[in-house]
């Protein structure tokens, strides 16, 4: 736990030219307050202490205005930038060394059963309110543009799993 943390102030650090020093990142971002309670509210849920991972994560979300449910599967090196308004539902995955701006949600559309949520691969980034909906997979090193809108699986996957969502 104490590692997954570190790891993603390291990271905050790295993708955030602002950040002045860890501790900075670590006591006055509301991404890594956020992410801080969510890999302990995980870690309650995989135990299945349910009701208590919920309190601690509704508790995150009044207080960082970014809701992570806790049964959301989360890497490593997650750095939420700005990150008021973001939704990451319970079915959702996100790889490793991904960066989310404010107001992206990676929900459902309310049609599906089970797997209900986006998978995003590794070092994905997702633009400021960006909506992902839906069980589809954004592959590896992939870019979504700001107030995109993606609700079916529409991109084309290279073999070097590198993928275009929008051309920069």
């Amino acid at each position: 736990l104490i590692d997954e943390i570190i790891l993603d102030v390291k990271t905050a650090k790295k993708m955030d030219p602002a950040a002045k020093s860890y501790a900075e990142i670590l006591f006055l971002y509301q991404g890594g307050h956020a992410l801080i309670t969510y890999r302990i509210a995980h870690w309650l849920y995989i135990r299945k202490h349910f009701f208590l991972a919920r309190w601690i994560s509704q508790h995150s979300r009044k207080r960082t205005l970014i809701e992570i449910h806790s049964g959301a599967i989360l890497g490593h090196g997650i750095f939420i930038d700005h990150g008021a308004g973001v939704v990451i539902g319970e079915t959702a995955e996100v790889g490793d060394n991904c960066l989310i701006y404010q107001c992206v949600t990676l929900g459902g559309t309310g049609k599906d059963i089970g797997k209900r949520r986006p998978t995003l691969g590794k070092n994905v980034m997702v633009g400021a309110s960006a909506q992902v909906l839906g069980p589809i997979y954004i592959g590896d090193n992939c870019k979504v543009a700001s107030n995109a809108v993606v609700l079916i699986l529409y991109l084309l996957v290279l073999q070097k799993r590198e993928c275009l969502l929008n051309q920069w």
